[in-house]
C-alpha cells in the first residue's frame, strides 16, 4: 500500500494522487466515503449498487420437476431430524 502526504486547500478539497487512485482502481465519478474517528478520517469506496431488485430476482431459482400443489407448499415441516443432527453434531 502507498502513503502520501497531501494538504488540504483553501476551499477544503484534497487531491489523492495518481499512484494511490491506480492502486486502488478509482476512477473519475468513483463515489467515496469519509468517516471519521477520533485518530482522523478514513476515505473508503463506496461499492457499486448492482442494480437488482427484488422483482428482478424472482424465477432465479427453478423447481425441478412436476408442480407442487398449495397443500404440499403449505404442509407443515418435520424438522426433529434435523434438529436431533444439529444436537448430536454439538457435542
Amino acid at each position: 500500500m502507498a502513503t502520501a502526504t497531501i494538504t488540504l486547500s483553501s476551499k477544503g478539497q484534497v487531491v489523492i494522487p495518481k499512484e494511490i487512485r491506480d492502486e486502488l482502481h478509482w476512477i473519475a465519478g468513483t463515489q467515496i466515503a469519509l468517516v471519521s474517528s477520533a485518530s482522523g478520517v478514513t476515505l473508503k469506496a463506496v461499492p457499486n449498487k448492482t442494480g437488482h431488485k427484488l422483482v428482478d430476482l424472482i424465477g432465479m431459482f427453478k423447481h425441478e420437476g412436476l408442480p407442487l400443489s398449495i397443500e404440499e407448499l403449505c404442509k407443515p415441516v418435520d424438522d426433529s431430524a434435523d434438529d436431533k443432527a444439529a444436537t448430536s453434531r454439538r457435542r
